[in-house]
């Protein structure tokens, strides 16, 4: 089970089971990626010094440092953090402990006094963690692997989280593919003794968002100072290790923050940064990177690939993503890790900027929509009336649609792949809803910032976190992500909306401490992010593969989707590139979903 991760920690292994008294067994293990105190003091398992404490621990604490001082009564034999978090329990419980970290981190901590076992993740679910109750048992690991290497697992697919996968590309906790398999909620200790499971939540978006937005920073000037001074602290903090270390830079707002105030932490001594380029000019935007490289005094260095490189990473997908996902950004991530993992095992990211200020293009569209929902709610009723709602344009559709107060902001241009992917299911009842619940628990009124807790719930760690830790780690390399500081998203809550989201320019307040470090010129530019040719690949070299997976005798005889109706819209697709001259869509994005995951099945199932 522990070797099926080498690729997360290749310097290191250990692993023991503990046979208790009362015939309880507990097996830990732990492939390390040695950042802190690279001596055989950071061997994990970890042992309190009276062997009451056994720990086995993926992540980071930045503020490990901070949280020693405050134990001078512990007498560490390491320089690690991870010996931080056995003395921190030791010290306060393990909410307490827990509750000082500021990091990213999935851990599982033994205590052998109390029989209890806690599984605890970090606040936004950065580091992965997995498991499966088994009969009166538990297993658990950072991916599905071990578990799938478990004996005694079953491997059924479950179809309700298929048909979400299906239009949304990832798969969001606690749910995983498989029936038994739960993925660990971002922010919860789960506590497991003698064969009973309870979950509780240390830190969640929805509740510290009102708490921290009911003190509102109302000056400007103020909000700023503050936001760059803990951005500042927040780079510093992830520049401790003692492993090179540099940032991927795209050119973008973020990434190109990030660098400059890293490069403003190391003084003279120049930032290593990261980039790829493509030979395909419509997808590269190396150059923008290379400029901000240049003006900020950076070590760059820089790969230009070509298409097919891209492409020979698409049978390695399944390898390293264990559970379905098709986020194509997902390849060009790889890349650049890859790329980056040459010179550095650690490097930092911007990850985060657009889920906390505002950055995402389909913010604007929700914005519109709110203003247009007196007017949406007129449109359905004259649609319904005369039969006409159907033949309106998408955007009007979708206002008009969309109605229930739980959905506000979820839907926006989804109706057609929601439907099609229940289609692709059979239109099974049981497979509905498909709509996230979470968003009735956000007692807030503006849809913009709805929008922007619900993807801090769902699609920053289901899809974002998830890509960049399977991509960065199939090469062993460490990224971490300063935006995700504590005390950054913290005070985050805080900034008005009107200083993220300024006469509709995103991001507002973020990319006004960026002109402190780069000119505007280097960086006022259309977002665009990692560009992948699909519909070109899946018409064109994936296609004999993509025929198969949807040939109507494979998947009568799979028993997952509907033939018929399968097998014709892959098959329309693939010839009109739309789905049927009736939809006006283009399918590429439910091809490739299917594509993805019929990959991941041929893979292990």
């Amino acid at each position: 089970m522990n070797d099926t991760m080498i690729h997360r920690g290749p310097d290191d292994a250990g692993a023991e089971v503990i046979v208790r008294g009362d015939g309880w067994h507990i097996g830990l293990a732990q492939r390390r990626l040695s950042i802190l105190d690279l001596s055989a003091q950071g061997h994990q398992p970890m042992h309190s010094a009276d062997d009451r404490i056994r720990l086995v621990y993926n992540g980071e604490i930045y503020n490990y440092q901070e949280i020693a001082a405050k134990i001078p009564e512990y007498h560490f034999v390491s320089t690690c953090d991870t010996e931080v978090i056995i003395a921190a329990y030791l010290k306060w419980g393990i909410r307490k402990a827990v509750e000082q970290f500021n990091g990213m981190f999935a851990f599982a901590l033994y205590d052998s006094a109390s029989g209890e076992l806690y599984l605890v993740r970090d606040r936004m679910g950065v580091k992965p963690l997995f498991y499966r109750q088994d009969g009166d048992g538990i297993v658990f690991a950072s991916e599905l692997k071990p578990i799938m290497s478990c004996p005694g697992f079953t491997g059924r697919v479950r179809r309700d989280v298929l048909a979400r996968y299906l239009f949304q590309q990832y798969i969001n906790a606690p749910e995983s593919i498989f029936e038994d398999v739960y993925q660990q909620e971002p922010g919860t200790i789960l506590t497991f003794r003698a064969g009973k499971l309870s979950v509780e939540k240390y830190w969640d978006v929805a509740d510290v968002y009102h708490r921290m937005a009911s003190d509102p920073v109302t000056d400007y000037g103020e909000a700023k100072a503050e936001l760059k001074n803990l951005l500042q602290k927040a780079v510093k903090r992830r520049l401790i290790a003692d492993v090179p270390l540099g940032c991927f830079l795209s050119g973008g707002y973020d990434s190109s923050l990030v660098s400059a105030l890293a490069q403003e932490q190391l003084g003279t001594e120049p930032l290593k940064t990261f980039s790829i380029g493509f030979a395909e000019k419509e997808y590269d935007e190396s150059g923008y990177a290379r400029e901000v490289a240049k003006h900020l005094g950076t070590e760059h260095r820089e790969l230009v690939i070509s298409e097919p490189e891209m492409f020979d990473l698409v049978a390695s997908i399944p390898q390293y993503f264990d559970q379905p996902m098709a986020d194509s950004s997902q390849i060009p991530t790889m890349l650049v890790s890859a790329l980056a993992r040459q010179n550095v095992t650690v490097a930092l990211s911007g990850d985060a900027g657009d889920e906390f200020f505002c950055g995402y293009n389909n913010y604007d569209d929700v914005a519109l929509a709110q203003k247009l929902d007196a007017a949406g709610a007129a449109a359905h009723a004259f649609g319904r009336l005369f039969g006409i709602e159907d033949r309106y344009p998408t955007r009007v559709k979708v206002i008009s649609r969309n109605r229930s107060p739980e959905t506000k902001t979820q839907f926006f241009g989804m109706g057609s792949y929601i439907d099609a992917a229940l289609a692709m299911l059979g239109n099974d009842p049981a497979l509905l809803p498909v709509n996230y619940p979470v968003e009735s628990r956000y007692r807030e009124h503006n849809w913009q910032i709805r929008r922007m807790l619900l993807d801090m719930d769902t699609y920053l760690p289901g899809d974002i976190l998830q890509k960049v830790d399977r991509a960065s780690m199939k090469y062993s390399l460490e990224s971490r992500c300063p935006i995700l500081d504590l005390d950054v998203m913290e005070y985050s809550f805080r900034i008005p909306q009107k200083f993220k989201y300024r006469d509709g320019v995103k991001k507002y307040i973020l990319k006004d401490i960026a002109y402190d470090y780069i000119p505007k010129e280097l960086l006022d530019r259309k977002k665009k992010g990692f560009g992948v040719p699909l519909d070109k690949w899946m018409r064109g070299p994936l296609r004999p593969q993509l025929e198969a997976y949807a040939d109507p005798a494979f998947l009568k005889n799979q028993g997952l989707f509907e033939p018929d109706f399968t097998s014709g819209l892959i098959l329309d697709y693939l010839k009109t590139g739309d789905g049927g001259p009736a939809t006006g869509r283009n399918w590429s994005k439910m091809a490739w979903s299917f594509f993805v995951f019929q990959q991941w099945y041929e893979h292990y199932l």
